[in-house]
């Protein structure tokens, strides 16, 4: 008899989220040169300096209490902002593949080391870091999460876990296509 294949629901998600032992800091390096933090740490320019960082990523641009647009880090740094809500109806989905393409960008470049914050540091850049790690690494989202996991306290909304398991099956379908192919 055939294997069935198991599918994640956002409670399995969950599930391993609930298992993270770490207290939630500032920043932390989840993935080489990638770091997740807070909107404190995002604002404060000689600890993005002292750390190397190149690029900041802010998933909470325009949000109440999170200062950022270029002009706010000049020259030193690489900005790009998503006006994203932390709420089960925004769509952060449309922001996957231009969020990790300036995390692409931003590692490739000369040094690069890019921040990825939001508020908290927990919910919308988790979730933008995860999305690049499946698009970009090409890894399921259960592994993504379980990597990410190990270094950061994170807890990305229901809404969201729900779109990354979508960018999973999407990813999942696309790979077994271009397999079928070759």
């Amino acid at each position: 008899m055939p294997k069935r294949k198991e599918y994640l629901t956002v409670k399995d998600l969950q599930k391993i989220l609930d298992s993270c032992q770490l207290h939630l800091s500032q920043i932390d390096e989840v993935w080489p040169n990638i770091y997740i933090g807070n909107v404190s740490v995002a604002q404060t320019k000689a600890v993005l300096l002292k750390l190397g960082i190149t690029h900041v990523l802010n998933a909470a641009h325009s949000k109440q209490g999170s200062i950022g647009n270029q002009s706010f880090y000049g020259k030193e740094f690489e900005y790009c902002g998503i006006p994203a809500d932390d709420s089960t109806h925004f769509d952060l989905d449309v922001y996957f593949q231009p969020a990790a393409d300036f995390i692409h960008r931003g590692l490739k470049s000369p040094d690069g080391k890019v921040l990825v914050h939001c508020i908290m540091g927990m919910s919308r850049s988790s979730t933008l870091v995860l999305a690049y790690l499946m698009i970009y690494h090409h890894l399921p989202l259960k592994q993504a999460l379980q990597k990410v996991v190990q270094k950061r306290a994170i807890y990305p909304n229901r809404n969201f876990l729900a779109l990354l398991l979508d960018l999973d099956l999407q990813l999942t379908r696309r790979k077994k296509r271009t397999c079928q192919i070759l």
